[in-house]
């Protein structure tokens, strides 16, 4: 029906493939590229391996920070939507592609400059006039957060209140992998990200934390009560916007004491510092040197233990009155990687992009422009997520983030 190019080979990368690959009525044709082939063609082999496809499967060498190189595959490979999971800072790159070559775009984290520890949709929403004009779709944040977090907001406006006042979006990783430091994706994006000042939205506002510094318990339903620490995540940023009713927005997430108190070191003597220094006779980042002698995340699956839990939590008013509502999936490390040989983390991540690019390729989301996910209907978004391995559980009444 439908051929897909994607880009990028990681762990997020792996499991896009192999739920392509399970629904192959859809994604007849997909083509796996990134900077390292032998990547591309681990995963292919890998679904040879373990997924029964009827899809037809191409690698590809590219490099995602060349616009004329994106092109020149593009216009070869002929895809219907080409869907990135390359890292945030190619974000541009590949869309410029895509606006070049008249071709649908879908990411699943928004962009960021590599010298710089920001990152927000201003950047990729200013693509908007481009995209609808050349009559394309570009969708922004598919994975689970962003991507399914907004969906369940969506939902929740939808089908639960008249008005969202206070939204809380928790994100718990009860796993263990064995290691005594690592980060379940690419370490230089996740390094940076917890590293940042914290922030939230409130009375209309931003409001400006310290790194970790606001903590409280949150029981995770199925799995357990965990310490959670506020941080900045980009969905909060274009949730305010399409739902102006919120008061306060808040994104909450898992650390256990062994990772803060390595995080701590690492950042006290500067090997989290995205600032190059001269070693050798070379200008080399610290973060860069440090992601390179931390474990690939993609190896931690085969040893991981224990579950996720990632959910939206609304406070707000229906028919007048007050109540509260929790919208959550939680995903199993063992699980996963018996399916498809991938921590929790990724495929929490890769399944709902390929659900995205599945809704885009068959019309049920069709929208010339830039778009986020909870600006699209949420209703086949979660039906297609229970469909295709995860589940959606809601509990109305109980409070679990505290004001």
């Amino acid at each position: 029906m439908a051929k897909v190019l994607m880009i990028g080979a990681g762990g997020v990368g792996g499991v896009v493939a192999k739920k392509m690959a399970q629904n192959h009525v859809v994604f007849t044709e997909f083509m796996i590229a990134s900077r390292t082939l032998s990547k591309c063609d681990a995963i292919k082999s890998e679904i040879e391996q373990f997924i029964p496809t009827k899809s037809v499967v191409t690698t590809a060498k590219v490099d995602a920070d060349n616009v004329p190189e994106l092109v020149a595959l593009i216009q070869s490979y002929k895809p219907d939507l080409v869907l990135n999971v390359a890292l945030p800072y190619q974000d541009l790159t590949v869309m410029d592609a895509c606006l070049e070559t008249g071709v649908h775009y879908l990411d699943t984290a928004n962009y960021e400059p590599k010298d710089v520890a920001k990152f927000e949709y201003s950047w990729q929403w200013a693509y908007f006039d481009r995209f609808e004009k050349a009559g394309i779709m570009a969708l922004l944040g598919c994975g689970f957060d962003p991507g399914a977090t907004q969906a369940f907001t969506a939902h929740l406006a939808k089908h639960h209140f008249d008005e969202i006042h206070y939204l809380d979006i928790i994100d718990c990783n009860n796993g263990s992998h064995g290691k005594a430091f690592a980060t379940n994706f690419n370490p230089e994006i996740n390094i940076r990200e917890i590293t940042a000042a914290g922030r939230y939205w409130q009375d209309g506002q931003w409001i400006e934390t310290r790194p970790l510094e606001i903590a409280q318990d949150i029981y995770y339903p199925k799995v357990a009560t965990r310490k959670s620490y506020v941080l900045y995540h980009e969905e909060l940023e274009s949730l305010v916007v399409n739902f102006p009713t919120i008061k306060r927005a808040r994104f909450w997430m898992t650390f256990g004491d062994a990772y803060i108190k390595h995080l701590s070191v690492l950042e006290g003597i500067g090997m989290t510092s995205i600032t190059p220094i001269n070693f050798r006779g070379m200008q080399v980042a610290p973060i860069e040197f440090l992601k390179a002698v931390l474990p690939e995340p993609s190896s931690l699956a085969a040893n991981y233990t224990g579950q996720t839990c990632i959910g939206v939590q609304a406070k707000g008013i229906k028919d007048g009155k007050e109540k509260v509502h929790f919208v959550y999936n939680v995903a199993d490390h063992e699980q996963t990687y018996k399916e498809v040989q991938a921590q929790g983390i990724s495929y929490t991540t890769g399944v709902p992009a390929m659900i995205g690019a599945m809704l885009m390729l068959t019309g049920v989301w069709k929208k010339a422009g830039v778009w986020n996910v909870e600006q699209l209907d949420p209703d086949p978004f979660i039906a297609a997520m229970n469909q295709w391995g995860l589940p959606v559980d809601e509990l109305a009444g109980i409070e679990l983030v505290k004001d």
